[in-house]
């Protein structure tokens, strides 16, 4: 990501990336330009919202691909996560955002694992509304699971190729590590 250095509003960064070619993540006034992903996460990213898509459907849920922005008003963001998943009659209210996802899911790469898994998880934490925060390895079949817990600590799952299944709580989903790496080469 290549910060611009100019200061915006959060008005005007949303007046800008609705007219923008290029996707953009903001903090504190200032935005990142957001790289193409590689095959592996899209695929990665395509497979698991194809598999919510048909979890959630009738339940008033809505799942959200990349292309969703998420906000973080208490701390001056806007993110774009892999996945986001909102069952927040609220969020019904804003087409180009998202303020009340009750699941965000990055699916890891390089050039963001550092920022997903410390400070934007740091920012993430902030929302009330979130009760789990999803990593997805690319590399190997692994998956990070952060649950919010009674009094907001926050405990980590993992599930790897021996597990062969994984568990969202948020949403009582359960799915293979098979599907989810459905036409990924194997490690």
């Amino acid at each position: 990501m290549v910060a611009s250095p100019q200061y915006l509003t959060p008005k005007d960064y949303l007046q800008l990336e609705a007219e923008s070619p290029v996707k953009h993540e903001y903090i504190d006034g200032e935005i990142y330009a957001m790289a193409g992903a590689s095959d592996v996460h899209v695929t990665i990213t395509g497979n698991l919202f194809a598999l919510l898509r048909s979890h959630v459907r009738g339940t008033g849920c809505r799942v959200y691909i990349s292309d969703m922005k998420a906000r973080i008003e208490g701390r001056d963001r806007f993110f774009y996560p892999d996945v986001m998943v909102t069952c927040d009659p609220r969020d019904q209210e804003t087409s180009g955002y998202k303020r009340f996802p009750k699941l965000v899911v990055e699916v890891l790469s390089e050039t963001t694992e550092a920022f997903d898994r410390g400070d934007k998880f740091a920012d993430y934490q902030t929302l009330e509304s979130l009760q789990e925060y999803v990593l997805i390895n690319t590399r190997h079949q692994r998956v990070e699971c952060f649950r919010r817990h009674q009094g907001g600590q926050w405990v980590l799952q993992f599930y790897t190729r021996e597990t062969k299944t994984f568990y969202l709580e948020s949403l009582d989903f359960t799915g293979t590590l098979a599907a989810l790496y459905e036409d990924v080469a194997s490690e």
